[in-house]
């Protein structure tokens, strides 16, 4: 499945329920309040267990799949957890996903979120138009 607009992407959100993404998206923005691409990659990693239910081998490829034309590459390849060894990225994502399962405070709501990945897909479908 691929995401076309912010709508989809938000009724996916809505649908995981477990605030774990958002945990993880407010605890990105916390260290690294300049990279929204980080922070939006941390919100949108779970809604593969609402794409593929039950297979959680490979939930973290079908959300990056999914979001890939919406959120741009960066996005789709933190998610999907690719990147060289060391990759400080990542390593901070995986660092704030287990932080979050273990963290208790308000991470705040999920429409929070939607101008965020408003202005993330304007601009991949504006660099999308000059490739």
């Amino acid at each position: 499945m691929e995401l076309r607009s912010v709508e989809e992407l938000m009724d996916l959100l809505y649908a995981c329920r477990d605030p774990h993404g958002l945990r993880t998206a407010a605890l990105l923005r916390r260290g690294r309040p300049a990279d929204k691409e980080l922070q939006v990659a941390g919100l949108v990693q779970d809604i593969g267990q609402v794409l593929c239910p039950g297979d959680e081998a490979h939930r973290h490829e079908r959300a990056a799949d999914a979001v890939r034309t919406l959120l741009g590459e960066r996005v789709h390849r933190l998610v999907r957890r690719e990147g060289p060894v060391g990759d400080d990225d990542l390593l901070r994502l995986r660092l704030a996903e287990e932080e979050s399962r273990a963290a208790a405070f308000d991470a705040g709501v999920l429409e929070d979120w939607r101008t965020v990945l408003e202005l993330l897909a304007a601009r991949n479908s504006r660099l999308g138009a000059v490739d």
